[in-house]
């Protein structure tokens, strides 16, 4: 019998078979593999099948069975193929995924990652997707970023930009990471703002995925009675998938994915997959999340051993200064009687001698000098009372204004113009009215004695930030910073003063206190002098 089709030759010409495509030549003379990939849908094989039924050939009813049968076969082989290769694909991406997420403790690196391998073509494929974390008190969870384009032209553009290079997860991460990351931050905030939803609030579809521990995919959102229509507005899409971050029981997160552009359906094999990828990455952003909280208390810790490290310095430095007290003070009282009554015999003498009397020249330089001792031992004193200090709540404009009056005097005298600018509503201070008072009046003298040709004095007080300052300036000569350090060290000379404690005392009365003197230049020339007094919790007491 003729047959229309070549099943029955084992070696056969182009001509006989126009089915063989070009690369599989090799068919032309293998009778069995040609049979098995051609012959079974070739039409005329088909034809040949109709012809042995009409001629009641033996086996014309079970042929049919058999070729239906390895049809189904080879149907469900070439599914199995097509699921392996899927699956294959999907571990090798996990395990990429996998691998970059276990060696990331940079919380941007991780969140470029995760949300890469949601969105990517290579990933999940997913048009759009939202992290929301939950805050550190545990009671809500917020939007926190949000990957992928706002509209049809945007996503036509990325497409075309992943189309153009071939670079793995990680690579496409990083370049996500360096170049989109901030932007994306920003891009979607308005939405993110409007996702924050109470951790205490059951029936919210994120907060039942997240009990659940399970993935719940939301179809017909508009209408569907189990999501909140608000949500669904926000979002703008009928179909979304919320997936639960869990680590160690710890309710890390959700992440929300949307196919907002091309509208293809989240089959349950993407719930799987992603659900498949939830904990490394839940695990992955709790540990960088843990690793940047650590940084943060590293950070706060290196600072206080820096302001430890200041405060022993400075109890180191006190201690000294207490020492050099101690012994000025017993200096002091030693040698203040026989000098009060060196200088008050003197004084007597002065008062009854006469005014063309030749020794009176004499008497006056006694007591001068006297006068000048008297007021060294003054300051000696009062450097020994610094060390113990009465504290108590005052007000700083009534002390800064008492002082300028006591002064405003002598600065008349040596042609000094003078002004003081109080400020309104200031809060009382606990300090030693005294001793601050001493300081004041110190720095007013301080400016005066360089001001040997007159000039201008203004101070102030002001609230800056959690301290109550008393400012000083003056329009006398500039000082440079070697002077500026003498004039607050004890017992320097300086060209301009001399040899003086005024300063250095008022610089460890304010350091003793946790007070603070600084100066600088003014703008314009001169010297600005600034004692910070700051206002400790619970001193916020207007006067």
């Amino acid at each position: 019998m003729d047959w229309e089709c070549c099943w029955t030759k084992n070696e056969i010409t182009p001509e006989e078979c126009p089915y063989i495509t070009e690369g599989e030549e090799d068919l032309y003379g293998s009778l069995q593999r040609r049979v098995v990939d051609k012959c079974m849908e070739c039409p005329r094989f088909k034809n040949d099948l109709q012809r042995m039924k009409d001629l009641a050939y033996p086996l014309s009813e079970v042929l049919p069975h058999i070729i239906s049968g390895y049809r189904e076969q080879k149907a469900r082989m070439a599914s199995m193929a097509s699921f392996v290769n899927r699956k294959t694909r999907e571990i090798k991406f996990l395990h990429e995924l996998n691998v970059v997420l276990q060696t990331s403790l940079d919380l941007d690196e991780v969140l470029s990652v995760a949300m890469t391998a949601i969105t990517a073509g290579k990933g999940f494929g997913m048009n759009r997707a939202f992290l929301l974390m939950a805050d550190k008190e545990r009671q809500y969870l917020k939007g926190y970023l949000g990957v992928g384009p706002r509209n049809y032209e945007e996503a036509w553009q990325i497409w075309q930009d992943i189309d153009r290079t071939n670079n793995t997860l990680r690579a496409m991460a990083r370049n996500f990471q360096r170049t989109k990351l901030s932007s994306e931050k920003v891009k979607f905030q308005d939405i993110l703002e409007k996702l924050s939803v109470p951790l205490a609030d059951e029936k919210h579809i994120f907060n039942r995925a997240l009990r659940g521990k399970k993935p719940l995919l939301a179809e017909n959102a508009f209408h569907n009675p189990d999501v909140d229509p608000g949500l669904a507005r926000i979002l703008g899409v009928d179909c979304f998938l919320v997936m639960p971050l869990i680590s160690r029981k710890r309710r890390i997160g959700i992440i929300i994915a949307d196919n907002c552009v091309t509208h293809k359906p989240i089959t349950p094999q993407d719930m799987q997959s992603m659900e498949t990828f939830a904990f490394p990455v839940a695990f992955a952003l709790e540990r960088a999340s843990l690793y940047e909280r650590l940084r943060e208390e590293v950070t706060k810790q290196t600072a206080a051993n820096v302001k430890l490290k200041e405060q022993q310095e400075l109890i180191v430095k006190m201690e000294k200064m207490a020492l050099v007290g101690k012994i000025t003070s017993s200096i002091a009282h030693s040698i203040r009687n026989p000098l009060m009554i060196i200088g008050g015999f003197a004084r007597s003498l002065l008062k009854s001698s006469a005014e063309n009397d030749q020794k009176r020249s004499y008497l006056e330089t006694i007591v001068q000098e006297a006068k000048q001792l008297e007021d060294v031992l003054a300051e000696v004193l009062n450097y020994s009372d610094s060390l113990f200090p009465a504290m108590d709540m005052w007000d700083v404009n009534q002390l800064v204004t008492a002082v300028y009056n006591e002064l405003r005097e002598r600065l008349m005298q040596r042609s000094i113009r003078s002004s003081l600018e109080p400020a309104a509503d200031l809060p009382m201070v606990c300090i030693d009215y005294k001793q601050i008072a001493y300081c004041v009046r110190a720095l007013i003298i301080n400016a005066m004695e360089l001001m040997t040709g007159g000039g201008e004095i203004w101070l102030k007080t002001a609230l800056n930030g959690e301290c109550v300052t008393v400012e000083l300036s003056d329009d006398g000569p500039a000082l440079s910073p070697e002077v500026r350090e003498a004039l607050t060290t004890p017992f320097v000379a300086t060209q301009e003063m001399g040899t003086g404690s005024g300063l250095p005392l008022c610089r460890t009365i304010l350091e003793k206190q946790g007070n603070e003197l600084l100066i600088g230049d003014r703008r314009g020339g001169g010297t600005t002098y600034i004692i910070k007094l700051p206002i400790t919790k619970g001193e916020r007491v207007h006067g």
